[in-house]
């Protein structure tokens, strides 16, 4: 006897198999839906009456099916609550959860992700109001694959403004973060040989190998990333404003060089601006996308200004790419998801985002100068003019990493950035101020000070 339930809060398909008895049937089904988890923990079970008239059996027949699962455990009866599942213990499900706590550190500080308790929840809810009440029909819709025209054209005013990009509305793809963008670069490139930063982040190394691209590495020095070795790449992927991880910014001349290279060679730069909004002690550097608009394709994303969680990030392309970046979107998602893009262009267009990212930086400022106050100068600190890292110099990267483990600090080691390991290689911490929440980042650093002890 088949019923589908409706208007109890969701939606289940029951088999009840009535040959040993309707009651004992009954019951048996909803066992089996609470143990393989298709009835979850807390939700709320139809009233006796409804149940008897949705599986056409008598009420006494489902109070007593529910009566007997109480009594085993699986459903929980209160007055005025209803019948619920009860929260049953699930060994198997908790145990990597509690492993995952197990490992977690007591201390916070590798690099790569912004406070996000710093999230502007009320701006986000006043703009994801009105971006809704003025929302035409057509937004609740398959879209363009290049994403909705209101924050294209928002993303066209703000990059241009914040960052120097020449980005035209109609150059801009929406993306679910930097990583989608690098990947549809990738396939569009059909695996050519793409250079990347060494050292470098080596999850970005796999993107570009998972998506059919051959990656060759490209020397960092203290002027940033240098041209040599670029002649048989058919792109290079930089972070000039701030190098990832060293912190370097790129030198004046090198942008040149790297420009006429591209010119000279019809060579693809792709420059990731990863936290280009966030320099202290200087004017920002701007986007070297500015130099070379019809050979750099910028790339850009919320995911430290607001959160990762949001999924939002932008390419801003030479004209000769929208096209097929554009159709290797659609085949790849359709589009992004349209609620967040008109939220965040409703946040831009109002000028709340540029409130929020000025906030961001004096309180990553903030946390940059407590970071120098800890460890005075007493060691080699870098990459501290923007961002929200430091790199710190060590020398011998396995002995402090061994005391971090043991006060419970997580960091991050330059040695892991490195294209290929070995020996005589520049060692040091790579050490994030973004992650922890304020009121313990003071005895993080505490504990950073400490494992530095003797280093």
């Amino acid at each position: 006897m088949d019923a589908f339930w409706s208007g109890v809060g969701v939606d289940l398909h029951l088999e009840p198999d009535a040959a040993d008895g309707r009651r004992a049937g009954l019951e048996r089904a909803l066992r089996d839906a609470v143990r393989d988890g298709r009835l979850a923990p807390g939700t709320r079970l139809p009233a006796t009456r409804r149940l008897a008239a949705e599986l056409g059996i008598s009420r006494g027949t489902a109070k007593s099916a529910y009566d007997q699962l109480i009594a085993e455990g699986y459903l929980t009866a209160r007055q005025g609550s209803g019948t619920q599942v009860a929260p049953l213990p699930s060994p198997a499900a908790d145990a990597p959860e509690a492993t995952a706590r197990a490992r977690a550190p007591r201390f916070d500080l590798r690099p790569g992700s912004p406070d996000v308790g710093t999230f502007p929840a009320a701006a986000w809810l006043r703009a994801l109001r009105r971006a809704i009440a003025s929302a035409p029909s057509l937004a609740y819709d398959y879209g363009d694959p290049r994403g909705r025209i209101e924050l294209r054209t928002a993303l066209s005013g703000y990059l241009g403004r914040a960052r120097g990009v020449i980005a035209p509305p109609e150059r801009i793809v929406v993306t679910s973060g930097y990583v989608q963008g690098l990947a549809l670069l990738t396939r569009v490139l059909d695996a050519g040989v793409i250079a990347m930063e060494d050292p470098g982040l080596p999850f970005h190394r796999d993107v570009v190998r998972h998506n059919g691209g051959t990656v060759a590495p490209v020397e960092v020095d203290e002027r940033g990333v240098s041209v040599r070795g670029l002649d048989d790449a058919a792109a290079v992927v930089v972070t000039p404003a701030h190098q990832y991880p060293t912190g370097v910014t790129l030198h004046p001349e090198r942008r040149r060089a790297l420009t006429d290279w591209a010119r000279a060679r019809g060579g693809l730069i792709v420059e990731d601006d990863y936290d280009g909004e966030f320099r202290y002690d200087r004017q920002p550097v701007g986007a070297l996308q500015g130099m070379a608009p019809g050979h750099v394709v910028y790339l850009g994303t919320a995911s430290k200004t607001l959160g990762p969680a949001l999924r939002l990030g932008w390419m801003v392309l030479p004209p000769h790419l929208v096209d097929a970046i554009a159709d290797a979107k659609l085949h790849t998602d359709h589009h992004t998801e349209s609620i967040g893009q008109l939220a965040l262009a409703e946040m831009i267009t109002s000028h709340a985002y540029d409130r929020h990212v000025r906030a961001c930086r004096l309180r990553y400022r903030r946390r940059r100068d407590q970071l120098l106050d800890r460890l005075g100068t007493r060691r080699g600190v870098r990459g501290i003019a923007a961002g929200l890292h430091a790199l710190i110099d060590v020398s011998d990267e396995g002995a402090v990493l061994a005391r971090a483990a043991e006060e419970g600090l997580a960091v991050g080691h330059l040695g892991e950035h490195w294209h290929t390991a070995g020996g005589g290689r520049p060692q040091g911490l790579v050490v994030g101020y973004g992650t922890p929440r304020e009121r313990v980042y003071p005895e993080a650093l505490e504990v950073l000070g400490r494992v530095l002890e003797g280093a």
